[in-house]
């Protein structure tokens, strides 16, 4: 359940947070942003969001505008693909905009698609986000009745629930009916996508924001920023809180709208963007929430999904936890990722059972380098995140499993 905002920030995009039931049509206020942007042309809408400053949400952070420009004009099919499926660790902020608000993300993408010449829209949604997806089918058969689609189509697409299918590429091979693998790029979506047609795949956050940025400006939208953080582990009040960035910092996160860590306990280490980015340290939470201070203390945003660590986790247990989980969503396709992540799982288990060697901490940074770099997508590359980092920060917490031959802390829950 998400908690009141901050006084000083009015929700846009979780402003019927918290509601059992979504949003009617009626109640959402019409498409008024869908019916301005049929009273421009495409490349007004393009610039517009351009102008707004408005970065990719579920990760890469790379402007939208910008990707709906690359989309070359030429005749036939274009496709947009929403990327749904969030099935990165600590990441639930897409659910409560689909469950609460579906209108607003169905509009954003009928918009997105007259902004680049698409006529169709595929919502790719995890399987198990099954209230969610029964939401959106239902708004968009609303929306339909209304005569809102007109002779645009909108599909909301069930996958099966594969980490791998948040890499653009492998959603798409995903969506035509293959085993999901990252293809090999060039050529890259924009050019040959879906169905070898020009395709512009970006993140259910991402096109929520666009409405609001027609119907408000760029100029209002660039001022504000708004974004979801997610906050989960070991914190009191877990949920998704909405602010503008680069407003708080990761301490008043936690402790502003997280109530602070369980027990009244410090900060070990905290996730920024789950467990596909370094972890930062206890000394770091007093880092702005945007993309150029987090990268400037040593990680990265990505889909800003805070995960907190207490002083009692046990760092070689946390990240056995997210290693096995790379190397189960592993698609295979590439050796170093489908064999390293195997070989690093079994050396941390090995570490976590007290049964280690202190040669065998400098083989888990060995395996990383044989993986980061050598891989086609960046679930390998994820995958290493959790071994450098923790490695390099707390080496004498893996030394003490080494030499006590079990953890100092006891385990990875409090």
């Amino acid at each position: 359940m998400s908690a009141p905002a901050a006084p000083t920030y009015e929700p846009i995009l979780l402003k019927y947070a918290g509601r059992s039931e979504p949003v009617s049509l009626e109640e959402y206020g019409g498409y008024r942003a869908w019916k301005k942007a049929q009273g421009m042309t495409p490349d007004e809408v393009v610039n517009e969001v351009k102008n707004s400053n408005l970065r990719g949400r579920g990760g890469a952070g790379f402007p939208a505008g910008m990707k709906w420009s690359f989309i070359p004009k030429v005749e036939g099919p274009k496709y947009l693909t929403v990327n749904a499926d969030e099935s990165e660790p600590g990441t639930f902020k897409d659910r409560e905009i689909m469950e609460t608000c579906p209108h607003m993300l169905i509009e954003g993408s009928l918009i997105t698609c007259y902004a680049f010449g698409a006529k169709t829209a595929f919502i790719y949604i995890r399987g198990e986000y099954q209230v969610a997806a029964d939401r959106l089918e239902a708004a968009v058969e609303e929306a339909r009745r209304a005569n809102l689609l007109m002779d645009y189509q909108v599909h909301v697409f069930r996958g099966a629930g594969a980490y791998i299918c948040g890499e653009e590429t492998a959603l798409l091979e995903s969506l035509e009916g293959r085993r999901p693998m990252p293809r090999n790029r060039p050529p890259f979506p924009a050019v040959e996508g879906l169905y070898a047609r020009p395709t512009v795949v970006n993140n259910a956050e991402t096109l929520s924001n666009v409405p609001h940025i027609l119907n408000n400006g760029a100029e209002w939208f660039k001022a504000i920023d708004p974004k979801i953080f997610c906050l989960s582990g070991h914190v009191n009040r877990p949920g998704n809180y909405e602010m503008a960035i680069g407003s708080a910092t990761i301490r008043q996160l936690i402790d502003d709208y997280g109530q602070g860590v369980i027990g009244g306990l410090a900060v070990k280490g905290v996730l920024p963007a789950g467990a596909s980015a370094p972890m930062l340290t206890g000394d770091k939470l007093d880092t702005k929430l945007d993309y150029a201070a987090i990268q400037e203390a040593g990680s990265m945003l990505g889909s800003a999904s805070f995960i907190v660590l207490s002083e009692k986790a046990c760092i070689v247990r946390a990240a056995t936890r997210m290693v096995e989980f790379f190397r189960r969503e592993s698609c295979g396709k590439c050796t170093p990722c489908r064999e390293g992540t195997m070989w690093v799982h079994k050396v941390l288990q090995r570490l976590e059972a007290g049964q280690g060697t202190e040669a065998d901490i400098d083989l888990l940074l060995s395996l990383a380098d044989e993986i980061n770099g050598k891989v086609m997508c960046p679930l390998g590359n994820f995958s290493t995140s959790p071994v450098v980092s923790t490695v390099k920060q707390f080496r004498a917490e893996y030394e003490a499993h080494v030499r006590e031959g079990k953890c100092p802390f006891g385990s990875w829950t409090l």
